[in-house]
């Protein structure tokens, strides 16, 4: 038996105890964005503490930021070897709203093979793999193949605000040959995939008031604004009819996909109906000119994340409501400045500000440009090879509508490149209800991380 038999071995003997800690894990209700939850992010970065210093001699520190701690593990115990810095977060997103769960979303249910949960798809199941891979290295195999450093962040689910300070702040400590990313999903469930890109983000909130108070709709309608009336032509005023953002300015520095790129893309099997059905919509919805694909994965999005105002309980209440809100995100493509985003999106709404009421806006925390990785990177072909072994089939090479943060940071503070290697998968509803894992990618991230360490230490070596 080799050394990696033995671990793959370990690992499989162990796989109940690795479920049974992820229940654990994600009973802790640890919600970044609410204040309220503040005690619960200390116990959860506790838990990834002694859950690391579990593994083996492994030196683990609990590092503290501006608002949630970095739990920050190291192995240099394998001079000449690679070093890679695994990287994920133990942060979740509201349960909200509450009554579409099937299950109470921190009390980790087993269903059909899947355990439903808050955050164990996004990430406390993929950041818990390898931290048992490491464990089992040491018991069965005495070592890992390659150093190891671990950084679990807290806040990646409100953009990862401290995280760029902390980089710049610990380059030295952080310093390895390749950033492995736990955290970012496979594309679906049915064969393996590889991501090496992902869009960036932009957002802002902004409200629209009118009266300094709610009105009598009877005494005083038809003599001021509505301000749910007028936010309705606000939100209305971003989109052309074909899809196209109206924002001007907008898409000047957007690149146009080459014929290469889209030729890419057009190869990879998927069917637009099958899509639809999955997530419940009807077609015909999209940016006039591409693909489905083509507008997840390289165009630039303004979606409204949200807008509320005005009287929401039974029955009926005749106001006009003093106040609208809404709040308004952007995913990015190369090229793109968050800032400048921003920017246009301020000065669209000071122009078409509905007349009658008044404006205030608000930027985001910050923004995050987007990122990739060359396809041809050394570390692409030994992620590829491991999940070649586990499931039979060569991977998909696909890109990410959505935005996890480090890739560009680590690339533009450090100059290193980052792999996402999480075994989550798109359809797994994580930011909304019932989310949940399924149990057999547990076993097979298992697998595939240990597989993916002994083949790194040799492809970077």
């Amino acid at each position: 038996m080799t050394p990696l038999d033995a671990v793959l071995s370990h690992l499989e003997s162990g796989a109940e105890r690795a479920l049974a800690q992820l229940v654990e894990f994600a009973s802790i209700p640890s919600v970044s964005t609410d204040p309220a939850h503040a005690a619960d992010m200390t116990v959860a970065a506790q838990w990834v503490a002694r859950t690391l210093a579990a593994v083996g001699p492994i030196t683990v520190r609990t590092m503290p930021t501006a608002r949630n701690p970095v739990v920050y593990a190291e192995w240099l115990g394998a001079p000449g070897k690679p070093t890679v810095l695994i990287y994920g977060h133990y942060d979740v997103q509201p349960p909200d709203p509450l009554d579409k769960w099937t299950s109470p979303p921190f009390s980790p249910t087993v269903r059909d093979g899947r355990l439903y949960a808050r955050g164990v798809s996004d990430d406390k199941g993929p950041v818990l793999i390898p931290m048992k891979v490491a464990e089992s290295f040491f018991a069965a195999a005495g070592a890992p193949p390659l150093n190891l450093k671990f950084l679990i962040e807290g806040e990646e689910e409100i953009g990862s605000p401290s995280l760029e300070s902390f980089i710049e702040a610990n380059k030295e400590l952080l310093r390895a040959d390749l950033v492995i990313s736990a955290d970012g999903a496979m594309w679906r469930p049915t064969e393996p995939s590889i991501t090496v890109a992902s869009r960036g983000l932009a957002g802002l909130n902004f409200t629209l008031t009118a009266a300094s108070k709610d009105l009598h709709s009877g005494r005083h309608g038809g003599s001021v604004a509505n301000p749910l009336h007028a936010m309705a032509r606000l939100v209305a005023s971003f989109h052309h009819p074909d899809g196209r953002i109206a924002v001007e300015g907008f898409y000047d520095t957007v690149r146009e996909l080459s014929a290469a790129d889209r030729a890419a893309i057009a190869a990879i099997p998927f069917n637009e109906a099958d899509y639809l059905a999955q997530v419940g919509a009807p077609p015909g919805y999209g940016e006039a000119g591409y693909t489905l694909l083509e507008r997840q994965w390289t165009r630039p999005t303004l979606e409204v994340n949200g807008m509320w105002g005005g009287y929401e309980g039974p029955g009926q209440k005749t106001v006009i409501p003093c106040e609208a809100h809404a709040k308004v995100t952007c995913r990015l493509v190369p090229d793109q400045d968050p800032d400048e985003v921003v920017r246009l999106i301020t000065r669209h709404l000071e122009h078409h500000q509905p007349p009658g009421t008044r404006l205030t806006i608000t930027p985001g925390d910050h923004g995050t440009p987007a990122a990739h990785i060359d396809t041809g990177h050394p570390a692409l072909r030994a992620a590829a090879a491991a999940l070649r072994a586990v499931y039979g089939v060569d991977p998909l090479i696909v890109r990410m509508g959505a935005t996890v943060p480090i890739m560009e940071l680590f690339k533009r503070h450090m100059n290193m490149d980052t792999v996402y290697f999480s075994f989550s998968t798109s359809d797994e509803d994580y930011h909304a209800p019932n989310e949940f894992f399924r149990v057999i990618r547990l076993r097979e991230g298992l697998a595939a991380w240990a597989r993916f360490w002994d083949l790194l230490a040799r492809e970077l070596a």
